[in-house]
């Protein structure tokens, strides 16, 4: 009985399995983003978190904005590279890389309406074609709008002729 005790208690020193690694330190990040023009905070605006530590991919993800215009996460490995991209409706789309070396990291945006775009290429009369900034109507006709018809004189009474001096009855 004391062999297999002993070997009960050889078996029990003898770690077996995957030894334990913590996981790496996160930084806490928080995107306030805000119109350009008045400086009013942009609710529920998409914002993308791509993260890459050591040339490997992190994974991404997507946080809306609340009421105040911010998103906050805290999962983003603290010494990796973090691009963050923002989309919202009605402006051009923000995005930037930023490398998260410290615990926490305030990242402010201010997002502009859509631009002019430039273009080498040109339309079907050989101009530069070119997109005015916004969203883009189709180009429809017009007509001219009608304007209202002169009013035409009333008739004048014709004043009788010598010849005709007969008169009525």
């Amino acid at each position: 009985m004391a062999s297999s005790n002993a070997a009960l208690a050889q078996d029990a020193t003898a770690k077996r399995g995957r030894k334990y690694k913590a996981p790496p330190a996160t930084s806490h990040i928080e995107v306030t983003v805000v119109k350009k023009y008045n400086g009013k905070p942009i609710s529920n605006a998409a914002v993308v978190f791509q993260s890459t530590l050591d040339g490997k991919d992190q994974g991404n993800l997507e946080v809306k904005t609340d009421p105040d215009g911010k998103a906050k996460i805290d999962v983003i490995p603290t010494g990796s590279t973090v691009r963050v991209q923002v989309i919202a409706t009605g402006f051009a789309t923000y995005a930037e890389e930023y490398l998260v070396s410290e615990p926490s990291r305030q990242i402010s945006v201010a997002m502009l309406r859509p631009q002019e775009q430039i273009s080498s290429y040109v339309d079907n009369e050989g101009k530069a074609s070119t997109v005015k900034p916004g969203v883009q109507e189709p180009i429809r006709p017009t007509n001219p709008s009608p304007t209202p018809a002169k009013p035409t004189p009333a008739p004048q009474p014709q004043t009788p002729n010598a010849s005709d001096t007969t008169p009525k009855q």
